[in-house]
Formats: C-alpha cells, structure tokens, sequence
C-alpha cells in the first residue's frame, strides 16, 4: 500500500484542499471515498465536504492495483528517485510493459523489483528500441499531476547532412493497411518538431530534437518525411548497416516535482552504440559541441 500525506496550510473544505491546492483528481478522490480509511484527517475518516485546520494530518492510502512480477536480473539505472516518482535510463531493446512476447523481461519487471508492492505507473513511455529517460511515478496522485507536463530532448543519428536547424509541422496518422506504420497525412493529428543539427560526419547528422507534441513514432515519422531517416530505422526507409536499432535516444526529461511544484530538470549521455556511428573522421563538419 502506498499512502499520500499532506498538512493543511489553512482552514479549508478538505476537497478543495486536495483537489486546487494539492491537485489530487477528481477519479482519485472518488475512488478513495469508498474504500474504508481511504481519506484520514489527523487518524479518523473524512469526507471530501469536512473541514480542516491549519497543521492537520491528511493521508490518503492509495492500494489499486498490483504489481508486476518481479526480475532481478535487469539492472535499469535509476537516474533520480524520490516518494513520488522514479527516473530510468532505459537502454535499447527493453520494452516498458509486458506483453505477450515480453513478459518478465520489461521496465515494469524491473520496477516490481525494486518497489514490491507499488503499482507501475510509466508515465513518459519511449518504444522498445529508443533508449533514454523514462518516468514511472510511485502513486496515481503524482501520475496525475505530471501527465502531459513532461518536455522531452531526444537526440538521433539520422542518414545524411540535414538542414542546420528547422521545425516539422505535418500531421501524423496511422497508416491505413497496418496497425504499427505511421505516416504524414493530411487528415492526420498535428505533430511539431523543432531540432538542431548538432554534427555531421560526413554520413550521419546528430541531431538534437525537441517534439510539441506525442505522437506514435513522431520523431522517426517527420525525420523520414524530410529525407533523412533515423540510421537503423528499417521501418522507416533507415539501413541497419552500422546499427541495429533505430537511433533514436532520450536525452533530457524536464517535469514538475509532484509534491512541490518544483521543475525538474535531468539529463543522460548518449548510448554507446549512437557514440559510435557519430563519432568524428577526416571528414567531419563539426557544428557544435555535443553534451548532455
């Protein structure tokens, strides 16, 4: 079970208290107000209309859910953790969930591991094979206050010399013959890329991308569209010829502390594999320093 405290900075309806100052949901709220001591003022069950003082103990006990089975043996690198949420840097080829195909080998594998008990939570998902930050929060409260408030910066090693800087405003959708294939369309969901070509090594461009929005494959879909697919995105017209997963990293999370309000700010290198077909040569055209 997981439990939630906050104190009371003023008199107020409890409610309000949770929902304005504190911004619990509203879906928490109702589903805590019918299991038995699932809203406590100072020990005793309370009611969302009560009222509170100054300086009085509110917890909220937070048990949906079950976790994952457990694997010990993956050993995901925690970046940052604290009692609302946990940071991963999770390394290419590991999926976040379970499925059918991958069902004790995941991030959340990894996580009922380290949190035995604590329901997993992801909330800024990356695909199998893109490496990176990735946030799992501890309870629905912190769930809740950092959905869609998480910016990310993802770097990728895309096939040629691109633009110096630019932005991909094309809409995003679902190719119509197949359930994982995205495309550029026009009735598709507005999608925005801004990135920054950070080298070029006289094959690759290394690039430094920051998406508006979250669409299913946004990155490797817009970089395929202006001719340049992610190197090792074969889904996406890339070659596996110098790596075998599509190259596509993220680098830098920014995200609000759940319980204060504070930004956040965390970064990680990039991967090995990524390093390697950027590196420089002979004829490299070197346009900026690359640290994250």
């Amino acid at each position: 079970m997981a439990e939630l405290i906050f104190i009371a900075e003023e008199d107020s309806a409890l409610g309000d208290f949770l929902r304005v100052k504190k911004g619990v949901s509203r879906r928490l709220l109702a589903s805590l107000k019918h299991r038995e001591g699932g809203i406590t003022c100072n020990g005793v069950p309370a009611r969302t209309v009560d009222r509170v003082k100054k300086g009085d103990v509110i917890i909220l006990s937070d048990c949906d859910g079950e976790s994952l089975e457990p694997n010990p043996d993956l050993h995901i690198p925690v970046v940052f953790g604290n009692e609302s949420l946990v940071v991963f840097n999770k390394p290419p080829g590991v999926p976040v969930h379970p499925s059918h195909k991958h069902r004790s080998d995941t991030l959340g594998n990894w996580f009922a591991h380290l949190y035995p008990g604590l329901t997993f939570r992801p909330v800024s998902r990356l695909d199998a094979n893109t490496s990176g930050l990735c946030i799992a929060a501890m309870n629905s409260h912190a769930a809740s206050r950092l959905q869609g408030r998480c910016s990310k910066v993802y770097y990728a090693a895309v096939h040629g010399l691109t633009e110096e800087y630019g932005t991909i405003d094309a809409p995003v959708a679902r190719e119509r013959e197949s359930i994982i294939l995205r495309c550029v369309r026009e009735d598709g969901r507005k999608a925005v890329t801004h990135y920054r070509r950070l080298s070029y090594n006289g094959k690759y461009s290394l690039l430094r991308l920051e998406p508006e929005t979250g669409r299913t494959h946004q990155i490797r879909v817009h970089c395929a569209w202006i001719g340049h697919p992610l190197a090792g995105d074969d889904l996406y017209g890339g070659s596996r010829e110098d790596i075998s997963r599509h190259a596509l990293h993220c680098g830098e999370i920014t995200f609000p502390d759940p319980m204060t309000g504070d930004q956040i700010t965390l970064s990680c290198p990039l991967p090995r594999d990524i390093q390697l077909i950027t590196k420089e040569n002979d004829t490299m055209e070197k346009i900026a320093s690359f640290q994250v």
